[in-house]
C-alpha cells in the first residue's frame, strides 16, 4: 500500500477527532480547503465518520482514529 495525496489527508483529518470524547464531533466548513473537503467525502463513504462534512466518529472511525494513534505514537522520534 503506497501512501498518496488522498490517504494523507484522510489520515490528517482523522488526527483532528479525540477518540477519547465520542461526544465531540468536528464540522468541516465549505469555505475549508478543497481537499478537506474532499477526505471528509471519502471519509463518509468509508463509514468512518457520520456526516460527510464531519459529525462524529463512527465504530469503525474510532478503532480507526485508536490505531491511528497508536502508530504515530509508535513513530514519534524519542
Amino acid at each position: 500500500m503506497r501512501l498518496n495525496a488522498e490517504l494523507i489527508a484522510e489520515l490528517e483529518l482523522l488526527t483532528l477527532f479525540n477518540p477519547d470524547n465520542t461526544l465531540e464531533g468536528l464540522k468541516i466548513h465549505h469555505d475549508a480547503a478543497p481537499t478537506l473537503i474532499a477526505a471528509g467525502e471519502r471519509l463518509f463513504a468509508k463509514g468512518l465518520i457520520s456526516q460527510v462534512d464531519g459529525g462524529y466518529l463512527t465504530s469503525l472511525g474510532l478503532d480507526a482514529t485508536e490505531q491511528l494513534r497508536t502508530v504515530l505514537t509508535i513513530l514519534q522520534p524519542a
